[in-house]
């Protein structure tokens, strides 16, 4: 379903960067269900580059009962620049829903002019794509910029509109980032490190895929490929909380 974002993804960051490869755990980079009617495949790839601390994506493939592509691309901490999030997802072919965001490390209105605003001539294109659905699990007041691609859709508007959006917005991405000027004041790394830091602790906490995967691979498998994997820099939740 979600393979030709995958690979237009791989062929954008193979042509742009020289990339290196992030070791994943074995259990971690690629684990098989057979739980459920479909047995289910959970895939991983980590890289980085010059300008990317980290590169990930993920791809679950559970036949017609789920297809799942997920991204997150994180820049040095020289560069304030928003992380690039992907999420593409499809149950039982029929439930589709898709988020593509340029998701801001913060608020000032400078950085929104600086990060955001270019993002507008987009999705002045795809409207139809920019869906107000409302967040379950999330303030989408944080780490979620006003021009997101944010949808409930079907197969042909997946392949006739969201793909190329999601080029548009990835192709922007890369522009940016290659005018982007990194920062040299040890208190300016300093801050953007720590919205790293935040940003992973803040979605690790909501991660409504937590779930999902414990459904599929296990909640002990699920705990070690969020914190060990999907978001890093978080520190696990107390013993006893359970996941929003």
């Amino acid at each position: 379903m979600y393979k030709p974002f995958q690979k237009y993804l791989e062929d954008s960051l193979f042509g742009r960067f020289e990339l290196k490869e992030t070791p994943i755990p074995t259990t971690l980079a690629r684990q098989v269900s057979e739980r459920g009617k479909n047995p289910a495949t959970i895939q991983s790839w980590c890289y980085e580059s010059s300008r990317l601390r980290k590169i990930r994506y993920t791809y679950i493939d559970a036949g017609e009962s789920a297809q799942i592509f997920n991204s997150v691309i994180y820049p040095r901490v020289s560069f304030d620049l928003p992380l690039l999030g992907i999420d593409l997802l499809s149950f039982n072919n029929r439930k589709f829903l898709v988020v593509v965001d340029f998701q801001p490390l913060f608020r000032d209105i400078d950085y929104q002019q600086r990060y955001i605003e270019p993002m507008r001539p987009i999705y002045d294109r795809y409207r139809d794509l920019a869906q107000d659905l409302g967040m379950k699990f999330y303030d989408a007041n944080q780490y979620f910029s006003k021009y997101l691609i944010f949808a409930k859709t079907d197969y042909e508007t997946v392949e006739q509109r969201v793909f190329p959006a999601y080029q548009d917005y990835l192709n922007l991405y890369w522009e940016m980032l290659d005018a982007a000027v990194p920062f040299t004041d040890p208190r300016d790394i300093e801050r953007i490190d720590q919205a790293h830091h935040d940003y992973d602790q803040y979605s690790a906490d909501r991660d409504p895929a937590h779930g999902l995967f414990s459904s599929y691979f296990g909640h002990e498998w699920a705990e070690r490929f969020l914190y060990e994997f999907l978001f890093d820099r978080a520190k696990p939740v107390s013993a006893g909380v359970k996941h929003p």
